[in-house]
């Protein structure tokens, strides 16, 4: 695989690495140089190299981190994904439906009794309300 190819992640880490790997040549290289001029510096020298390593092992477990991290972010993404897609196939909205008043008139000659009217000759609220139905409809202008 071509150091191209890889995650922006990968990329940042292998630099970085190689940059640790650099420092810790160069420190090495300065230390052997320098401790037989300065017995003083190896203990600084060892110090520096603890320092380092903790921050490598901090730097490796970031990149463990951030692996995980990027993971789960694309499981959830894939998640929402599914269900942006099947709650738009699914949109609904509740529409409560009032039965259509009688198309019986009062001079329709069929002698039956109509239910009393409102005054605006509607049937009452409450007549409409008990006899009303509810149903599942699609939500059209939503999909456009």
């Amino acid at each position: 695989m071509v150091v191209d190819e890889l995650p922006e992640a990968t990329q940042r880490e292998a630099k970085l690495q190689r940059q640790i790997d650099g420092l810790r040549s160069q420190v090495t290289e300065l230390h052997k140089t320098r401790e037989e001029a300065n017995p003083e510096l190896s203990s600084e020298f060892k110090r520096l190299k603890e320092k380092l390593n903790e921050h490598s092992k901090q730097l490796e477990q970031s990149a463990e981190k951030l692996n995980q991290l990027e993971s789960e972010n694309l499981n959830l993404r894939d998640k929402n994904q599914a269900l942006n897609t099947a709650s738009n196939k699914k949109r609904r909205l509740r529409a409560q439906v009032c039965p259509m008043p009688t198309l019986e008139t009062p001079n329709s000659g069929t002698g039956v009794n109509l239910p009393p009217t409102a005054s605006g000759g509607d049937t009452s609220t409450h007549e409409k309300a008990k006899d009303a139905q509810t149903y599942d409809v699609e939500d059209i202008e939503s999909d456009s």
